[in-house]
């Protein structure tokens, strides 16, 4: 009777914790770190790190509960899709009343924190982070395909965040990094949305590929944004308080040309496997060229 109870605790807790989208929170951390790394050109004695602290506990608790709002609005959509059919709410480990309470807190707290403890535009940049991902990006997939590119800009917010956290400002090698996320979840995200295409088509989204049957539109796209993504990826180099060197330009090369290589395939066959092969290189992309960027700022 002990280990089913244990067994239950764990289950209902893992399931509160997958309402967070471990995975985007993640990277949401890792880009306002980096954000706070470069703003302040590095980590100087305990205030530095006391205030990266206490932006990561702020940022995790914002985008947590924007997550667990996500998952709240899209309960139903969810439910019919074979990808998501087996998430907190469809699933019935979470009741969606206490997945809208958890969001709106987390949330709630999050910006607080940041107000009270690093400034009012940290604490701004991630309210607006989770107004335009809660409320316009999460109905806009039932309306447009253009979901993606407005998706992006909550995206892209939070190394902005670490940057003002630093700062106080919002310079140029802030922009620059939002830039870079921006055109990075192109690709990233329409490979996703071609591999499930017709899964996104049962839960009602409006993705490009679900309204784009031969992919023509869609590659383009991919191809175009991986294109971009080099030269803006190069900026770093010459923006913020410390000018990254060659290591950083050469890798950065290197990246944005293997990123732009891997959707080539894809436009000439618009296979499955050939969106996978970009959803691979873009997952290994992001993490590749933000240890790049840590790497030059330490040497």
């Amino acid at each position: 009777m002990r280990l089913d109870q244990s067994a239950r605790k764990r289950s209902t807790f893992s399931a509160y914790v997958e309402l967070t989208k471990p995975r985007i929170l993640t990277m949401v951390l890792v880009t306002a770190a980096l954000g706070f790394f470069m703003g302040g050109a590095g980590f100087h004695g305990f205030a530095a790190w006391d205030g990266l602290l206490t932006l990561l506990i702020g940022v995790a608790m914002t985008s947590a509960g924007s997550g667990a709002l996500n998952h709240y609005l899209e309960r139903e959509s969810d439910a019919r899709m074979e990808r998501t059919r087996n998430r907190p709410l469809p699933a019935g480990q979470v009741h969606p009343m206490h997945a809208l309470l958890l969001g709106e807190y987390l949330i709630l707290g999050g910006v607080m924190l940041l107000l009270w403890r690093v400034n009012l535009l940290t604490a701004f940049l991630a309210l607006l982070t989770a107004f335009l991902y809660v409320l316009v990006y999460t109905p806009m997939k039932k309306w447009t395909w253009l979901n993606t590119l407005i998706g992006a800009v909550p995206g892209a917010l939070p190394p902005m965040g670490g940057w003002t956290a630093a700062t106080g400002e919002l310079e140029a090698g802030a922009w620059v990094l939002f830039a870079i996320l921006f055109f990075w979840q192109q690709p990233h995200f329409y490979s996703i949305a071609w591999i499930f295409r017709d899964d996104y088509a049962r839960g009602g989204f409006k993705m490009l590929p679900t309204e784009d049957p031969d992919g023509r539109r869609t590659f383009r796209q991919m191809l175009g944004f991986s294109a971009l993504l080099i030269p803006v990826s190069l900026l770093p180099a010459w923006s913020g308080p410390h000018e990254l060197g060659v290591v950083y330009f050469v890798g950065a090369s290197i990246l944005g040309a293997l990123m732009f290589a891997s959707c080539i395939p894809l436009v000439r066959t618009g296979s499955t496997t050939d969106a996978r092969r970009v959803l691979r290189m873009s997952i290994l992309y992001l993490p590749l060229l933000l240890a790049l960027i840590a790497f030059d700022i330490s040497l």
